[in-house]
C-alpha cells in the first residue's frame, strides 16, 4: 500500500468517525500524528525507549530521543524519582572548631597587602 493510499483510507475513517466525534473535525489527523500517538503510547505502556525506536525502525536512539521530550508522564517520572533534601529550620550556628579554624587559617589579603 503507498502513503497515498493510507492517507486516503485514513481520511475516510476519520469522516466517517467526525459523525459520532465532532470535535475530530477540527484535529489534524494523518499518518505520522497516528505514528507520533502509537510512539507516545508505546513508551507510557514498557518506560522503554528501545522499544519504541525498534517498533518506528529508528537506526539511531537519537532520533527516538525527543519522545522523551514530548511525553509530560516521562517528566514527571523524573521529578518525582529526585528526592528532595532534608533542610533543618531555623540559622546556621557555626561551631567552635569551625570558628578556631578560620581563625588559624592565613588570611590571604593581609599577606598580598603586606608585601
Amino acid at each position: 500500500m503507498t502513503r497515498a493510499g493510507f492517507e486516503y483510507i485514513l481520511s475516510k475513517h476519520v469522516h466517517t468517525a467526525e459523525t459520532r466525534c465532532s470535535t475530530l473535525s477540527s484535529k489534524h489527523v494523518s499518518p505520522h500524528v497516528l505514528r507520533h500517538t502509537c510512539a507516545l503510547t508505546i513508551l507510557q505502556a514498557t518506560k522503554d525507549l528501545r522499544k519504541v525506536s525498534l517498533w518506528l525502525g529508528h537506526s539511531s536512539m537519537q532520533t527516538t530521543e525527543i519522545y522523551t521530550r514530548a511525553d509530560p508522564s516521562v517528566k514527571l517520572e523524573a521529578l518525582e524519582s529526585v528526592i528532595a533534601p532534608k533542610l533543618r529550620t531555623g540559622r546556621f550556628k557555626a561551631t567552635d572548631k569551625l570558628i578556631e579554624m578560620l581563625k588559624a587559617a592565613p588570611n590571604m589579603r593581609s599577606k598580598k597587602t603586606a608585601k
